[in-house]
This record gives structure tokens, C-alpha cells and sequence, in this order.
């Protein structure tokens, strides 16, 4: 299903304040501080009385982070492993995963036992069933907890979590810090569940997101007012979360990524990753996917303008009026 590349570890950074808690000690660990871990870990850290500790591939990530709070800054993975009793990984693609638990520096080299480890990336299921299994096998205790509610949500706190975990006493510790980013935790089964639904939801949510532009476009070619046709839709049965909360088209919604030129949201290669995750499941279990396969097209001709593909994948709107005009 998934090539296991392995990507590696960038080389312990060196200058910065190293956490020195004792490898008894009780503290929280934040791995990758990119647009939605950076939020999510000030949440976090904001709401914790336990020591914090964090760790970026990125030093200025890792600058930015230490300037507005108090947290400590590990060396490496493995270094923050060793002195964390819980970790929190939000990651871009698997191979990351991957990397950051497996690699030489990695979260396993210093993971210490019984440490919770919450994987809030997503990626391919079953490169998430075989890390949780290597955590499980080291001592620790691995959860999937995928994320949905983009930039906004992280920013707000009220993001919701899937999760997936073997036993009921690993969902119970997990939520006591979900809950400090989110306001919606939900056990979706076993190891992995977690990730299956993400997919589900993203695939639904690309779908979505691009019949929203098309109505929205033919609105506007229409004669429509588009504010006024949001409205319209967003009190009748059209209504989604792309038309109400993340409309792409510029001004209708305030705080929309469309309004703040496409900036700031869920990146168009994103979407296509996360398509293309469901694509491979749906082949491994011979699913027919009508609408995912054209949405996975759609954004993947978007991806290949370099514009495109690092705006929020609400600007299939753009694309939409760009690339079909009279």
C-alpha cells in the first residue's frame, strides 16, 4: 500500500536550551511545530502544570515557539523521549512518522516505559498500525489521533481528534490532553481506526469543497450576489462545512483562507496526500471511488502549479474561474 521510505533525522541542534528533567519526572513532549502543531502545542502548554518540552526539524520553528512560551527544547527526538512521560507528534507525511519514531535519534531510542505516545499526523493506516506496534513493543503505549478543523480549529481549540488505541485506559489518558486543543474526542476502535476515519472525512471534505466552488462559481455566472447566495445555501440543504465556515470565495466569510488570499489554511499538496491515502485504501479493500477519483484529479492538476499548491485547497475556486472562463 505504502512505499517505506525512511526519511532522516536532521542533526541534533546544537545551541539551545537543553530540558534537564530526570528521567523519573512527569513532562510533556510537542514534536513538529508546523501551522497547526505550533497552536496546538501553545494550547497545550498554556493549559498544562507539567513541564513542557519541545522539538522541530525546524530552528526557527523551534525560536518562535520558545519566544512566546516557556517550554524547554530538546536536542533530538530520542532526547525528548528520555524525559517525557507523554508525546504528542503532529507530522507532515508518514515517512516523517516514520523517521521521527524509528530513526537513529528517534522517539524510540530514549522512549521510556509506559510513555503515551499520541501520533496526531495523517497518514497511510498501515504505516501508523506498524509504528504504534514498535511503540507498543518498546514499553510504550501508541494512540492515532488524526486532527480535523484546520488552521482555525487549532487556533480556537476546537479541533476534533479520532482516535485510535487498544484499551480504554490509553483513550482516558489521551483525552485528559486532547481535550486542552480540541472540544471533540472521539475512540474510533482499535490501533489505525483513528486514521481510517481522517481519510474517510478528507475525502468527503475535498468533494465537498469543490461542488461548493461549482455552485458558487455558476451562482456568480448567474448574476448572484455571493454573500447572498451563502446565505441561502448555509439555511438550506446545501449547507457544509465549505460553504459556512471555509467558503472559497474571497469575502464572503471573513475568516476564510479564501478572504486572506487563500493563506493560512490547508494546503492544496496537502489535500492531494490525504486523497491519494484514501485512494490506496479504497484499493486495498476494492472500493469503487467515483467522486474521490476526480477530486484526487482535480487537485492534483492544481498541485502542479506552484501557486496552487501551497494555497489552501479552497482555491479550487480560483482554479475553477481561472482555467474555465468564457
Amino acid at each position: 500500500m505504502f512505499a517505506r521510505t525512511v526519511t532522516r533525522l536532521p542533526k541534533p541542534i546544537q545551541g539551545l536550551r537543553r530540558a534537564s528533567y530526570s528521567t523519573s519526572t512527569e513532562a510533556i513532549g510537542f514534536i513538529g511545530l508546523g501551522q497547526m502543531g505550533f497552536h496546538m502545542a501553545k494550547h497545550l502548554q498554556a493549559k498544562s502544570t507539567l513541564p513542557f518540552v519541545v522539538y522541530d526539524a525546524d530552528p526557527s520553528a523551534i525560536a518562535r515557539f520558545t519566544t512566546e512560551t516557556n517550554a524547554r527544547v530538546a536536542t533530538s527526538p530520542g532526547d525528548l523521549a528520555s524525559q517525557t512521560s507523554v508525546i504528542i507528534t503532529a507530522l507532515p507525511e508518514s515517512s516523517h512518522v516514520q523517521a521521527v519514531y524509528t530513526g537513529s535519534t528517534g522517539i524510540l531510542s530514549g522512549l521510556r516505559k509506559d510513555t503515551l505516545c499520541i501520533d496526531s499526523s495523517t497518514i497511510d493506516p498501515s504505516v501508523s498500525i506498524d509504528v504504534s506496534q514498535r511503540v507498543n513493543s518498546a514499553g510504550g503505549r501508541a494512540v492515532d489521533a488524526p486532527i480535523s478543523g484546520g488552521i482555525m480549529g487549532a487556533q480556537a481549540a476546537t479541533l476534533t481528534f479520532m482516535v485510535g488505541c487498544e484499551t480504554e485506559h490509553d483513550f482516558g489518558r489521551t483525552k485528559e490532553h486532547l481535550e486542552k486543543m480540541g472540544k471533540n474526542v472521539v475512540r474510533c476502535g482499535g490501533l489505525g481506526a483513528g486514521q481510517a476515519a481522517k481519510i474517510c472525512n478528507n475525502l468527503l471534505l475535498a468533494i465537498s469543497m469543490i461542488g461548493t466552488a461549482e455552485a458558487m462559481n455558476l451562482g456568480v455566472r448567474l448574476g448572484l450576489d455571493p454573500a447572498v447566495l451563502a446565505s441561502i445555501v448555509n439555511t438550506s440543504s446545501g449547507r457544509c462545512w465549505a460553504s459556512d465556515t471555509a467558503n472559497p470565495v474571497p469575502g464572503v466569510i471573513e475568516s476564510a483562507p479564501s478572504t486572506n488570499k487563500y493563506r493560512g489554511g490547508f494546503k492544496t499538496r496537502l489535500m492531494l496526500k490525504d486523497l491519494g491515502l484514501a485512494s490506496n485504501a479504497a484499493k486495498d479493500t476494492k472500493t469503487p471511488l467515483v467522486l474521490g477519483a476526480l477530486a484526487e484529479n482535480i487537485y492534483r492538476l492544481m498541485a502542479h502549479n506552484p501557486e496552487l499548491a501551497e494555497q489552501d485547497f479552497s482555491s479550487v475556486y480560483k482554479w475553477l474561474t481561472n482555467n474555465h472562463k468564457d
